[in-house]
């Protein structure tokens, strides 16, 4: 998905691309200026892919949303962030439409073409953007063995690690302590 980059930063207006990561920060790019510049690590950053909106029953990735848009507008230009609040209710509605309308503010609907704007500018609204990578299903994985030839054997399966909680570590610390106190305490009777 060529989604996953893009951040929105407080107090800097448009959308960016995480290129790469500093000691002390990140380097970004203007997703429309293709301008680089650096942020430090205090800088408040919200990463699109983290972000959902609210229905009724439940959260919408915000990426959904964006792909329901493409969509309704054939993944041309949206209305503008400027319109009107009755055209951007009618606008979410069509988007998303058992959006909650007591959680989904008017600013958030403004955001919403906003972004979805400097996206289809971006050239990141297309059919391909909203396709998702995923892992191999069952038959490709039969599939591939069977190529492999049947007289190999599988591969093992890696062995997971335990996960050790808090309580398990100061059970292990006071097991071995508790066996040097009683080989002291059996040495001293024996003298």
């Amino acid at each position: 998905m060529q989604l996953e980059k893009i951040i929105s930063i407080s107090g800097k207006p448009g959308l960016f691309k995480l290129i790469s990561q500093l000691k002390n920060g990140f380097i970004v790019e203007d997703i429309t200026t293709k301008k680089k510049t650096s942020i430090s690590n205090s800088s408040q950053v919200s990463l699109l892919d983290n972000i959902a909106m609210f229905t009724f029953d439940k959260e919408v990735p915000l990426f959904e949303v964006f792909e329901n848009v493409a969509k309704n507008y054939d993944y041309k230009p949206t209305i503008s962030h400027k319109s009107t609040a009755h055209e951007l209710r009618d606008f979410m509605s069509a988007s998303l439409p058992n959006y909650d309308v007591e959680r989904v503010y008017e600013s958030d609907i403004k955001k919403l073409a906003q972004w979805y704007n400097l996206l289809h500018k971006a050239g990141y609204i297309t059919p391909e953007s909203f396709v998702k990578t995923e892992e191999p299903s069952e038959a490709e994985e039969t599939e591939e063995k069977t190529e492999q030839g049947s007289d190999k054997k599988p591969a093992a399966k890696k062995a997971t690690a335990k996960k050790v909680t808090p309580k398990d570590e100061k059970a292990a610390e006071s097991k071995p302590a508790a066996k040097k106190s009683t080989a002291k305490k059996t040495t001293k009777k024996e003298d």
